[in-house]
């Protein structure tokens, strides 16, 4: 039996909801955390209660989620799914090492054990994907009446792919859940905000919704609240904690897919809400690491001002935290510098290439020397300091062969992080290699499919190896060059920061650098003879 509330048919309301985090390696479960607490805000007569299957052994848990579904009775479940691609390089598996070693390596034994090691990677994926379907098939079966949801940043992007195989009546939301979440907490058939449906006969619908959930909503989350529905809230006290001050990006970066995830407007919670989360965490908790989840925590003229007011508040408030987030530098002041240092910046995490035209290319949205004249600034505030340069990092994330990369783009980048070695010490930057992977419905997507890189309907989830490494972009004619100067540096240096050694992203520069050298001396001392040149697989020049 249904009422009516204006256009939407309405069911009886929620009491209860289990929110179930999809296993991933441990990392804070924010998306949850901040959607459970609003929903408490909202209608706080709800039963809630967060399992985080990330921590709990892969042999329990179907077992302990099977205990809690028939234990809880929950009226709706709501899954968090956070990847899906094998070709995304994180703690539980080293896919670039791998693919690196398979294409490049000159070790015959070594491009073997690579092929063996992608096998597992691809099979732990497709299995961990298949045994993910099968819990929301498992939450269909003993909990029938209850309404599934399936939201988090897999979702997001692969939103219809998941929905065609999730049970019936399965909300799939894409983006920001909040007002999707409490339309389905009150029962309307047809939930707010941006989402995929199937229906009870197996038709998937699909809902397009402008990202404009008002973050003003998002008040200071309420973590004794939180502990007490998250039994494993401790377990994550230790490392970095999750803070969210703002979404929207808008700019257009060609592989990324923040500003249509959340939307091309920024939006910004009130930067008192924001201080006094974090003042919580620390003062409360001993929480001793934040990380900003935005897309970037500062970035263009307004959002700087609203790190500025996070920044004071947090000073007024006394916290003794270490944080960071990804920056922007466009609009950085010596004021801002000097308070992001005072506060406890960690490091400074950044998108970095040393020429303008890679920028250009990517279409990144900001100028090289405004960012060099940055990291300045940053050195002076320092000097002006409490505590100087207290050795926080410089991370520079580098995408190495992009479009328009030729041996002149690679030597200005290495000249440039050279110019940083002699600015903060050679030991506090870390140049981080990585490559561009291609997502669906980005501007490189369509550019390569055009191209003929990617065969056009190609399937961004396949389980293809071959497909998989060209989604990791490093194409010829300098992909061997860079791959192979990458496994040497590995063979000599750690990929960690704090081991005392030599650090793999700058031996790779300096590989790299040198090998370019030994080409030109050679090129130069050779005759001259006609030579077809190679064509870019994204440019076609």
């Amino acid at each position: 039996m249904h009422r009516r509330s204006g256009n939407c048919a309405v069911s009886k309301a929620a009491l209860s909801v289990l929110y179930v985090r999809l296993p991933v390696w441990k990392i804070w479960p924010g998306g949850v955390v901040y959607l459970a607490d609003f929903i408490h805000k909202e209608r706080p007569h709800l039963r809630q209660e967060i399992l985080d299957l990330a921590l709990v052994p892969a042999a329990r848990r179907r077992a302990v989620l099977s205990e809690r579904l028939q234990a809880a009775k929950p009226d709706v479940v709501a899954f968090s799914w956070r990847n899906m691609q094998t070709f995304g390089p994180h703690p539980e598996n080293d896919a670039l090492d791998v693919v690196m070693s398979f294409d490049h390596s000159p070790s015959p034994w070594k491009r073997l054990k690579a092929a063996w090691e992608a096998v597992g990677i691809i099979w732990d994926y497709a299995t961990a994907r298949l045994r993910n379907f099968a819990w929301l098939r498992l939450a269909r079966r003993l909990a029938p009446g209850a309404r599934l949801v399936v939201g988090g940043t897999a979702v997001s992007i692969f939103g219809k792919y998941i929905a065609e195989k999730c049970p019936p009546d399965t909300v799939v939301v894409v983006g920001e859940g909040e007002e999707a979440m409490l339309s389905i907490v009150d029962g309307f058939e047809r939930p707010a905000g941006h989402h995929y449906y199937k229906d009870a006969a197996g038709r998937v619908s699909h809902h397009p919704a402008e990202e404009s959930f008002d973050l003003r909503r998002l008040t200071a989350a309420d973590f004794p609240y939180i502990e007490s529905v998250f039994p494993g809230f401790r377990e994550y006290l230790d490392g970095a904690i999750g803070v969210h001050t703002k979404r929207g990006c808008p700019f257009q970066c060609h592989f990324c897919l923040y500003n249509k995830i959340e939307g091309g407007r920024q939006r910004f919670r009130d930067p008192v809400e924001v201080a006094k989360e974090i003042a919580t965490l620390n003062h409360v908790y001993g929480v001793k690491s934040i990380w900003f989840t935005d897309a970037q925590f500062c970035s263009t003229r307004r959002s700087i001002k609203h790190v500025e007011a996070i920044l004071d508040e947090m000073l007024a408030r006394r916290t003794d935290v270490r944080w960071t987030g990804y920056l922007r530098l466009n609009f950085l002041t010596p004021e801002i510098a000097g308070k992001m240092l005072r506060s406890g910046l960690a490091s400074i995490d950044l998108s970095f290439t040393g020429t303008q035209d890679i920028i250009d290319s990517l279409t990144l949205g900001y100028d090289l020397e405004q960012q060099m004249a940055a990291f300045h600034l940053f050195k002076e505030a320092a000097a002006h300091s409490e505590g100087g340069w207290a050795g926080q990092k410089v991370k520079l994330y580098m995408p190495l062969n992009a479009p328009g990369e030729t041996p002149d783009t690679l030597r200005a980048t290495a000249a440039r992080i050279r110019e940083l070695y002699a600015l903060f010490g050679r030991d506090n930057v870390l140049p981080f290699i990585f490559f561009i992977g291609v997502q669906p419905n980005t501007p490189i997507e369509s550019k390569l499919i055009e191209a003929g890189y990617l065969k056009r309907g190609y399937n961004p989830l396949t389980l293809n190896p071959f497909t998989i490494k060209k989604l990791l972009y490093n194409p010829q004619p300098l992909g061997r060059l860079i791959g192979r100067s990458y496994l040497e540096a590995l063979e000599r240096s750690s990929k960690l920061d704090d081991t005392g050694g030599e650090y793999v992203g700058r031996l790779t520069m300096e590989i790299i650098e040198g090998k370019l050298d030994r080409l030109e001396q050679n090129r130069s001392r050779a005759p001259l003879r006609r030579s077809v040149p190679l064509r870019h697989p994204y440019t076609g020049t």
